[in-house]
């Protein structure tokens, strides 16, 4: 299992390692020199504008690794070598989501927390004493926001395996048939309608609207948070559990 996870990190490095090195030494000078006041205005403002520029160039690298983790289970010559490996298809499923999913939000959420600490030097004001004054203020607010970042993180696993899946079926059970790719972008979005019409039983929990064909929950509190986030994980689990089998029975390479 390490070594799965070794290749899988490896897989996906290249490409944001080096963005994210650049990003980091970046934003390290300019909030290091800006919580010092030795930052002119305009320097400030160049740090904001390089910081905004930094997250959409870190998104395009994470996307970019991504792919490349991908491209080892499904491209030739890469998903040979992966295919032909004699450890269970869920476990190195579970590698390579694993590392995605890990250098995706620590990535993600250095260069947005580094943005906005560029943003409050900005405008003069004390990131740190603002956090502490608010949750003082309203400590029930540290578990609502704790378990929103959570359903958003589930969320991103609940996509990452919407599209593993789809393209496992296209590359399986619609390889021989004509439209294939299109065929997987619909079943893309058959999950989701589905992840959407499942929201439906959290209706004892939030509110629910409807927009289009689309249901959207709005939970009130952090118990409907939760329930939404445990929703979301055993949708995920179980993409996870079709993908894998998928996997195991055939891939066309």
């Amino acid at each position: 299992m390490k070594a799965q996870f070794k290749y899988a990190f490896l897989s996906g490095l290249y490409v944001r390692g080096a963005a994210f090195a650049v990003i980091l030494i970046m934003d390290v000078i300019f909030i290091t020199l800006g919580s010092l006041g030795m930052l002119p205005l305009a320097a400030h403002i160049t740090a904001v504008s390089l910081g905004g520029a930094a997250v959409a160039v870190m998104l395009a690298a994470n996307i970019g690794g991504d792919v490349m983790i991908s491209r080892r289970m499904f491209s030739a010559p890469e998903a040979y070598l992966y295919a032909l490996t004699p450890v269970p298809r869920a476990r190195m499923l579970f590698a390579s989501v694993i590392a995605m999913a890990a250098m995706d939000i620590f990535t993600m959420a250095f260069v947005i927390t580094a943005e906005v600490i560029l943003s409050f030097n900005l405008v003069g004001g004390e990131i740190w004493q603002t956090v502490r004054n608010f949750l003082n203020e309203n400590p029930s607010y540290l578990s609502y926001g704790l378990s929103y970042i959570l359903t958003l993180i589930s969320g991103y696993f609940l996509m990452m395996m919407i599209i593993l899946f789809s393209v496992t079926m296209k590359h399986s059970l619609l390889y021989k048939m004509k439209a294939s790719g299109f065929l997987s972008l619909l079943t893309a979005f058959g999950c989701i309608y589905i992840a959407s019409l499942s929201q439906l039983l959290l209706t004892p929990f939030s509110d629910i609207q409807r927009q289009g064909l689309m249901i959207i929950v709005s939970p009130g509190n952090t118990a409907g948070i939760i329930m939404l986030t445990l929703l979301i994980l055993l949708e995920a689990a179980g993409l996870f559990f079709l993908t894998s089998k998928l996997m195991e029975r055939k891939i066309n390479l």
